[in-house]
């Protein structure tokens, strides 16, 4: 199979039975394996060893390359919104003659790629990170942060930082913290689907975003996400008050415990739904310990001490616990005796200085810490609830206290509402999914 060259077409026969299997040839760094990109967008592989036969249908005339940057001209009249590529599908492309990637998007282009703005605003492109959000770490929080504030001291009317979506409430959340009251609008865009599929998400959230920076005095730190399955709106919301609720929908990010802060439409009507009171600038902007260790551990039946004693060497703890804020720490018979085990273990945590918080399972709602008597035990060692915000929230805003902070200044700070984090009321009728 020396002969064939990737990105051609053939039809491949497979032993025993004579499958036949229709694709281009991509890429693949297995030597004994051949993958096709199938008609459907699929990918099959095949082993080599199988292979009766192979038919090039049609030969690969293109060639891969990589484009180069080309200047932007700007029109001195409108805004400047700064683009900060993280991560996310938004910038990758498919090159169909291969069936791979074959590069990432250059400045030019991306802005191409959305002419709707091109009339609203300048767009200002600049890659500083390439990462995965699920093995994005704290640096990377002090990193995105040092560069939003680099854009800011240029002028710009606000900042859009594309990021992939499985960790962008995290960051969204952490961004919070460090910027403070921000003075212009920071927004966080992903996408759910990869722009090599009619139903990708990115460039709506991202001409969205803009029409939102450029219409409105929001100021702060938000997430841009689809309003619903269809393409005709996304929503802004709150940054440390938003959550990824479904693995795959266009519409998986949701506000929690909070409005949404506004719609915007695709054509780029704005429509403000709740004022974000989030302008208190911070002093100085303080950013994460890159090493300091914070875990989550959550509750479920049949844990054991070892679950709680592993975080010996943390300076902090979410608990997550369940309903109202409960936390297996109380025997009731033989079954449930080693549950005080646990119990003495969350207080030698606290003991040595670990902060150890409790938070809600149930995203929404609010931890009530002095409904049951068990919860009020937990009280007594010293865990501090979570009032109404979500896990994610809570355990950003731990490390970030922890980050700046001495433990005891920690632990009251983290009752206090900050950045919004904390509802002052929670809200108990309406729709919440």
């Amino acid at each position: 199979m020396r002969h064939l060259k990737e990105g051609s077409y053939v039809e491949v026969v497979s032993l025993p039975d004579d499958t036949k299997v229709r694709g281009i040839m991509i890429p693949c760094s297995d030597k004994k394996m051949l993958i096709l990109k199938q008609d459907s967008g699929y990918n099959v592989g095949l082993d080599k060893k199988k292979i009766k036969e192979v038919k090039v249908l049609k030969k690969n005339k293109a060639e891969i390359k990589v484009v180069g940057s080309r200047k932007i001209k700007h029109n001195k009249k409108l805004p400047v919104v700064s683009v900060l590529q993280v991560g996310g599908t938004i910038v990758s492309k498919i090159d169909y003659s291969s069936g791979g990637v074959i590069a990432k998007m250059d400045a030019s282009e991306f802005v191409n790629m959305i002419p709707e703005v091109g009339g609203v605003v300048n767009l200002r492109y600049r890659k500083i990170a390439d990462i995965m959000s699920e093995d994005v770490r704290f640096g990377h929080y002090n990193l995105i942060a040092k560069e939003i504030l680099k854009e800011i001291k240029k002028g710009v009317k606000g900042v859009i930082v594309t990021h992939g979506t499985d960790t962008l409430h995290f960051t969204s959340a952490a961004l919070g913290f460090i910027l403070g009251g921000v003075g212009v609008p920071v927004l966080l865009i992903g996408a759910q689907r990869s722009g090599d599929r009619g139903s990708s998400d990115g460039v709506m959230n991202l001409v969205c975003a803009t029409h939102f920076i450029v219409k409105s005095d929001f100021k702060g730190v938000g997430v841009c996400m689809h309003k619903n399955l269809d393409d005709d709106a996304c929503v802004i919301l709150p940054g440390v008050k938003c959550r990824k609720m479904h693995t795959s929908r266009r519409d998986a990010f949701k506000a929690v415990n909070a409005e949404v802060i506004a719609e915007v439409s695709r054509d780029g009507v704005v429509r403000i739904i709740s004022r974000w009171n989030n302008e208190k600038a911070a002093k100085d902007v303080k950013l994460f310990k890159e090493g300091l260790k914070v875990g989550i551990l959550r509750a479920h039946t049949n844990l054991f001490p070892e679950n709680v004693s592993c975080f010996k060497d943390y300076k902090g703890l979410i608990l997550e616990g369940t309903g109202l804020g409960h936390f297996p720490a109380r025997s009731y018979d033989a079954s449930s005796r080693i549950n005080e085990k646990i119990g003495e273990e969350i207080k030698k945590l606290v003991d040595d200085g670990c902060v150890i918080c409790l938070s809600s399972q149930c995203v929404f709602g609010r931890v009530n810490m002095n409904v049951y008597t068990p919860q009020r035990e937990l009280v007594e060692m010293g865990v501090i609830g979570c009032e109404d915000m979500t896990t994610e929230t809570a355990f950003v805003k731990l490390a970030w206290l922890l980050s700046n902070f001495k433990s005891e200044e920690a632990r009251n700070m983290m009752t206090q509402n900050l950045r919004g984090e904390i509802s002052e009321r929670s809200e108990v009728e309406g729709d919440f999914l």
